[in-house]
C-alpha cells in the first residue's frame, strides 16, 4: 500500500487509534500484558536452556511448544510438549552422517521421495537404542528390502511414555493432568532444514530478519508420529514438524 495514514481524515485517524488501543487492551486482558508474555518466554528459554544444557547421550531431551511456550494463556488451551532422544538424529542425505559418530549416536534418514509434501519415511540406518525405556526396533517395518519406523506402531508405544493411561491425540499422547490438558509428542530431531521447505528461506524479504531466518534453519527441524490420510504410507509415514520455527517467529514479531 502506499498511501500514508495522515492522508485520513482527522476523525477517521483518531478512530482508527482508538480501535487499536481497544485490541490491545482486549488482548492483554485475554493472553495477558507485554510484559507478562516476555517473562514468560524468558522463563521458558532459561528452564530449556539449563534443563538441556544438563543433558549427555541417550536422555531426552524436552521443549515446550504451543501457545504456552509463545507466551500466551489461552482459556481452555493445553499443553504441549516435544519430547525427543538426544542420542537419535535424523538426516536429509546419507553424506551427511559424517558429521557424527555413529558408536554413540543413532542415524535416521529422512526418505521423502513417494510421501506429499510436509511427510516424510525414517528409515533405519545404525542400531536402533532404547527411547522412552523402550525398544524403537519394535516400532521397525519392512518395506522394498529396507527397515523404517513405524509412526502408527510408535505411537501405540509411547503414548503413555511419559504421562500413564495417555491416549492418541494426532501424533500426541493425550491425557488430564491436575485439570489440564497435556499433550506430549514422543519424536525424532534433524540438525537439518529440509530440502522440501527451502523455499521458505527465498521468500523472507520483509519479515523476519535475515538472523532470525539463520537461526530457524540453523536449528533444523522434528519428525512428529502422523501420516498424511491421503498417502501412499500413512501407517509409516512422519510429519515434519516445525515448532521451534513456530516459537521463533512469534518471539519477533
Amino acid at each position: 500500500t502506499s498511501f500514508k495514514m495522515e492522508s485520513f481524515p482527522t476523525e477517521i485517524h483518531q478512530g482508527l487509534q482508538h480501535m487499536s488501543e481497544s485490541v490491545f487492551v482486549g488482548l492483554c486482558e485475554i493472553v495477558g500484558t507485554t510484559q507478562q508474555v516476555a517473562i514468560r518466554r524468558e522463563t521458558s528459554d532459561i528452564k530449556e536452556m539449563v534443563e538441556n544444557g544438563l543433558i549427555t547421550n541417550n536422555v531426552i531431551v524436552k521443549m515446550l511448544s504451543g501457545s504456552t511456550r509463545e507466551g500466551f494463556r489461552l482459556e481452555g488451551s493445553d499443553i504441549d510438549t516435544m519430547y525427543w532422544p538426544n542420542d537419535h538424529r535424523v538426516i536429509m542425505d546419507r553424506s551427511q552422517s559424517e558429521y557424527y559418530n555413529t558408536a554413540n549416536t543413532t542415524l535416521i534418514l529422512s526418505d521423502s521421495s513417494e510421501s506429499p509434501p510436509g511427510f516424510t519415511l525414517l528409515q533405519k540406518l545404525t542400531p536402533l537404542t532404547l527411547m522412552f525405556g523402550m525398544s524403537v526396533q519394535a516400532a521397525c517395518v519392512r518395506m522394498n528390502d529396507r527397515v523404517y519406523i513405524s509412526s502408527s506402531i510408535w505411537r501405540q508405544l509411547s503414548r503413555s511414555a511419559v504421562i500413564p493411561n495417555s491416549t492418541v491425540h494426532g501424533p500426541c499422547g493425550t491425557a488430564k493432568v491436575a485439570g489440564e490438558e497435556h499433550d506430549s509428542a514422543y519424536c525424532f530431531v534433524s540438525d537439518f532444514w529440509p530440502q522440501s521447505a527451502s523455499s521458505w528461506i527465498d521468500r523472507c524479504h520483509l519479515w523476519p530478519d535475515p538472523e532470525v531466518v539463520d537461526d530457524i534453519v540453523r536449528n533444523g527441524c522434528h519428525f512428529v508420529a502422523i501420516g498424511h490420510p491421503l498417502g501412499p504410507h500413512e501407517n509409516e509415514e512422519w510429519r515434519i514438524s516445525f515448532s521451534r520455527a513456530e516459537y521463533k517467529l512469534v518471539y519477533s514479531m
